[in-house]
């Protein structure tokens, strides 16, 4: 099984998944989130199967998230008006992101990776 990874190579969370793939020999496409974010279309996608709130998919804890105040407007924001923003810039996305287009995990959890990807 085949599963997209987008990933940035200097998150160390991303760094952890890439060996924990590696290690259990996961084959898989990594996609660079920033020089390459998915798209509106894809992103939908993404967060429809994960059955995730689409809140889930921001990365509170980035530096980009506090400089555009995202805290604030996520408050009255729309499902669109938060995915145009994930589309829009790599660095406002919760990674790593793995899916198969079938499951998908954001962020690193071995017991998730276990379950889904092994």
């Amino acid at each position: 099984m085949a599963v997209t990874f987008y990933w940035y190579p200097k998150c160390g969370t991303c760094q952890k998944a890439k060996k924990w793939l590696d290690e259990n020999e996961v084959a898989y496409t990594s996609v660079h989130i920033v020089d390459s974010p998915p798209s509106p279309h894809e992103l939908r996608e993404i967060i429809h199967q994960s059955e995730l709130p689409t809140r889930k998919f921001f990365n509170t804890s980035g530096k980009k998230y506090r400089e555009l105040g995202m805290k604030d407007k996520l408050k009255d924001a729309t499902e669109e008006d938060m995915i145009e923003w994930l589309a829009s810039d790599g660095m406002l996305i919760k990674r790593p992101i793995l899916t198969d287009q079938k499951h998908v995990t954001v962020g690193f959890n071995e017991q998730d990776f276990i379950e889904k990807w092994q």
